[in-house]
This record gives structure tokens, C-alpha cells and sequence, in this order.
């Protein structure tokens, strides 16, 4: 399994947000622009929660296991590569929702805030684009926890 790359994580958000900058103002020349939910960046940090806790919960039954702690229960090498495979894919669609609403909030402050309805949709945006955030480093931490220590023959091998 690859590992997750943040250039792309990075490329996903800057694609993304340009693309939604550019299709706002398209939208709002032709008609109402559609608002930000407010369930968006309630569901990217409900998302980014259950990341973390399942990384913890590894973690601290990953560690109980490398201490040969007794009555401590193994992670099964299917549930974790699982939950590597969720958190990435968690991170791939955060990052490009954090860019879709964040070019969308950017165009919202460049055309000016002076409606309440529109302070509100930047506002939505913006905390959307902080839970998507959330989720992302809580993948990363996710990745970092299930990662399989390097072996020893290998790089001997390699090095040989």
C-alpha cells in the first residue's frame, strides 16, 4: 500500500479551489450562487473525530502488543490496513471538498461580505475548510500509527 503523499493532498485542494472560484463566479454572473451547507463542516469533523479515535485505539493496542502486555488483544493486519485504506481515501475526498468550499469562500470575501447571508456562507466555508484540514491530519496520524516497522533483512539486502 502507498503512502500518502501531501503534494498531492496540496495539489487536490489548490485544483479544487480554483476550479470553484472559477464555477462561483461563473454561477453568480448567471444567477443565486448555491449556499454552504451547514452539515459541511459538522460531517468533515464528525469524519476527522472517528479518525483519530480509531488511530488512538490502534495505537495504544499496537503498543500493549509490542510490550507483550498480558490479556492485550492484536490488531488484525486486515482491520488495520482498513483503516489505513478509509483514512486515505477520508483524506483524498477532504482535501478536494476543503478546496471546493474554500475557492467558493474565497469568492464570497472577494465580492464583498455586506449581505449577512453571504458572511454566513463564508463563515461555513471557512470552518469546512478547517475540518477538512482536520481530517487530513488525522489520515496522516491514522497512516503513521498502522505503518509497519522496516525490516532488517531487507535493508541489510539493499544495502549489501
Amino acid at each position: 500500500m502507498k503512502q500518502l503523499h501531501v503534494k498531492v493532498l496540496v495539489g487536490l485542494f489548490l485544483v479544487a479551489g480554483v476550479l470553484a472560484w472559477a464555477g462561483a463566479r461563473l454561477w453568480d454572473s448567471l444567477g443565486t450562487l448555491p449556499g454552504v451547507p451547514l452539515a459541511a463542516p459538522v460531517v468533515l469533523a464528525l469524519i476527522a473525530a472517528v479518525l483519530a479515535a480509531t488511530a488512538l485505539s490502534l495505537r495504544s493496542r499496537l503498543r500493549a502488543q509490542r510490550e507483550r502486555r498480558p490479556g492485550a488483544k492484536g490488531v488484525d493486519p486486515l482491520v488495520a490496513a482498513r483503516a489505513v485504506v478509509f483514512g486515505q481515501a477520508s483524506a483524498l475526498v477532504a482535501s478536494l471538498v476543503a478546496g471546493l468550499y474554500g475557492g467558493v469562500g474565497v469568492f464570497l470575501v472577494t465580492t464583498g461580505l455586506d449581505v449577512q447571508a453571504r458572511r454566513d456562507q463564508a463563515i461555513y466555508a471557512g470552518f469546512s475548510v478547517l475540518a477538512g484540514a482536520a481530517v487530513v491530519l488525522a489520515a496522516i496520524f491514522l497512516e503513521r500509527v498502522c505503518k509497519l516497522p522496516e525490516d532488517d533483512d531487507e535493508a541489510g539486502a539493499t544495502a549489501a
